[in-house]
């Protein structure tokens, strides 16, 4: 088993519960990581044989775009799709970053960190 990372992919979005926030927009950050098979990658050399990052970040960004209430949520739609779409994909950890909230105060960042394995 192997883990593939990607760190920091940082995005612009509309997600909160505050009407300003659908209008305004904040910027966040997400880091993923998943757990699969990477023996045969390893030993291929073949994009084919692997999980390929640029598919994972695609997924990411397309369900950034695609506003929520809650980060827990944009979370979880990140982790069903990469489990439905990747099956060499074991598990999947996701952390969705809101940078500079809302919340009154000189906050960097509030985060959301969900995990989930294939049954």
């Amino acid at each position: 088993m192997g883990t593939i990372t990607i760190r920091n992919i940082r995005l612009y979005a509309f997600h909160g519960c505050l009407e300003e926030e659908s209008i305004i927009g904040s910027d966040y950050r997400v880091d993923l990581s998943v757990k699969a098979n990477l023996t045969n990658a390893a030993a291929s050399d073949q994009l084919a044989d692997t999980v390929d990052y640029v598919h994972l970040n695609a997924i990411v960004k397309e369900e950034m775009a695609l506003r929520a209430a809650l980060l827990e949520h944009v979370a979880q739609r990140i982790i069903d799709r990469i489990l439905k779409e990747i099956d060499a994909v074991r598990s999947v950890k996701v952390t969705v970053a809101k940078l500079n909230p809302p919340i009154g105060g000189d906050v960097e960042s509030v985060a959301v960190t969900l995990k989930e394995e294939r049954a």
